[in-house]
């Protein structure tokens, strides 16, 4: 694709936007609570268009296109499964996680399972993950506003740093909140409105076929081969939603646990009606531009179609126009999802690293606010500092293995910690160790590139379908084998998860 510089006004525009959010949200936020959870006052289907803001990512809008267009229609169960794991949410743990009181998942840790330890290791992993799933939208920023506008790649990943930076230290959730709920609507609008005017041109250009089977799959794996992956992808997807901080930390956000299973059945929908357009753009783009070969026709990367798409069926006033809003949105998608994962990693920083330390520093407790901004700094300088090194190995491949990361951690713990008493703080430990180890090891040594081709590559690239049995079985196994471990107040904790408000005496929260 031909740099064209004057691409860089829409995305300037969409950052200036969400920078005028942040000072919005900044008049908004004053207590603790405001910069965590939003004040817990989010309605719905506000919490719902603001989680559709957030997980639809580049993944989403960019690389879900791509996928169909090089895997044909075998390929289409891909937006299922993402959309499929709020539904797991939804029946498993969306309400007795707001009824947790909870702000972060190490909070529901600790009250469930009362152990520092355990606490401390579902805050390394909820930093980890987070800063595994930025590295996918600073990298994939930095390569959209090079394709786009010729600037170097690392000006975009750190125009997504700043902005992101900007809006997190100025109003915390309640600002990303409001952000994010418009965003929503406007991807939802900018990927929209394009495929539906890229459809009419077809039909008015005399509705020509695919010049490639959209069954045919250009993939020379072999059948088995194909058949672990889309298992394991389908695990992740479906598992790991509910492990993700940025998701889990939205529960948070609504006024009780019915506000919370509200929610998800209104994300179910705006993410279904979303996922509606990406395959759109697939099916055009095997009319227009067919791959040859295994290699797609998008200069190499088939993330490029969305954006190429209108200029290859119209190459004039109208085709600049489409890119311009596609442009806009997919970097909207950036801008979210980033948002949503530094407000998630910034509040299991500042409570368990970042408080403490100053907390010790200056010999007393240590201001919420002013700790929650500091924190958000040092949120952001990890990932900008690592993704120049990202291998590019697709940006749907790299947030499904920070899924794969999630589904083998906290997906267990939540799911066991929620309905069934006889966890162990051991077992818990156990587990999350587990899984943590092997689903970043692989996560690790697949985006650095580090792995060999060959079967045990495609084993380790695709870790969900071995690493959440294996930390399911271990969390369950060493916690039958330290019943002393289990803590004394579960059945007080269980009720409080399970009892709707105002029924549990006395019940302030955990």
């Amino acid at each position: 694709m031909t740099a064209q510089p004057w691409l860089a006004l829409p995305i300037a525009l969409v950052c200036a936007l969400t920078v005028l959010g942040g000072m919005y949200g900044l008049r908004l936020s004053r207590t603790t609570s405001d910069f965590y959870v939003a004040g817990r006052a989010v309605g719905p289907w506000t919490n719902a268009s603001a989680i559709g803001g957030e997980y639809l990512s580049a993944a989403s809008f960019l690389g879900v296109a791509g996928i169909v267009y090089l895997g044909g229609v075998d390929t289409l169960w891909f937006p299922v499964g993402y959309t499929l794991g709020y539904l797991v949410l939804l029946v498993l743990v969306a309400a007795p996680l707001r009824r947790s009181g909870a702000y972060t998942a190490s909070d529901f840790a600790q009250a469930r399972l009362e152990r520092r330890g355990v606490r401390r290791l579902s805050t390394l992993l909820a930093i980890l993950i987070g800063w595994l799933y930025l590295l996918p939208q600073l990298h994939g920023a930095g390569l959209a506003l090079q394709s786009l506008t010729g600037a170097p790649a690392w000006v975009g990943g750190m125009l997504v740093c700043v902005v992101v930076t900007f809006n997190v230290v100025a109003g915390g959730m309640r600002s990303v909140t409001l952000v994010q709920a418009v965003q929503y609507w406007f991807k939802l609008a900018a990927i929209a409105v394009p495929a539906l005017i890229l459809l009419g041109l077809w039909w008015a250009q005399g509705a020509p076929a695919p010049q490639l089977d959209l069954a045919l799959a250009l993939d020379p794996a072999p059948t088995a081969t194909r058949a672990y992956v889309t298992v394991s992808t389908l695990v992740a997807l479906c598992l790991g939603t509910m492990g993700l901080p940025h998701v889990l930390v939205r529960f948070y956000t609504n006024p009780n646990g019915r506000a919370a299973r509200r929610t998800t059945v209104a994300v179910i929908a705006l993410l279904g009606a979303f996922y509606l357009f990406p395959p759109l753009y697939a099916i055009l783009g095997r009319v227009y531009r067919p791959p040859t070969g295994t290699a797609p026709a998008f200069d190499g990367r088939a993330d490029a179609i969305v954006l190429q798409l209108p200029q290859v069926m119209s190459d004039g006033p109208l085709g600049r126009t489409l890119l311009a809003v596609l442009a806009a949105g997919a970097f909207a998608a950036f801008l979210s999802t980033a948002s949503g994962l530094a407000v998630a990693v910034t509040g299991a920083l500042d409570q368990d690293v970042v408080r403490p330390g100053l907390a010790r520093i200056t010999g007393g407790d240590a201001e919420g606010v002013h700790s929650f901004r500091l924190a958000a700094l040092l949120t952001m300088l990890v990932p900008a500092m690592i993704f120049p090194s990202v291998g590019d190995i697709g940006l749907a491949t790299t947030v499904t293995l920070a899924f794969a990361v999630a589904a083998s951690t906290f997906a267990p713990l939540l799911v066991l910690g929620v309905w069934w008493p006889r966890l162990s703080s051991t077992g818990a430990l156990a587990g999350l160790a587990v899984g943590g180890v092997t689903s970043l090891g692989a996560a690790t040594a697949t985006v650095f590139g580090v792995l060999p081709p060959g079967a045990w590559h495609t084993v380790v690239a695709n870790p969900a379908a071995w690493s959440v049995p294996l930390a399911t079985l271990t969390m369950i196994l060493v916690s039958l084998a330290t019943p002393g471990r289990v803590p004394a107040n579960t059945r007080a904790t269980m009720m409080r998860l399970h009892l709707p408000e105002g029924a549990f005496p006395g019940r302030s929260g955990l």
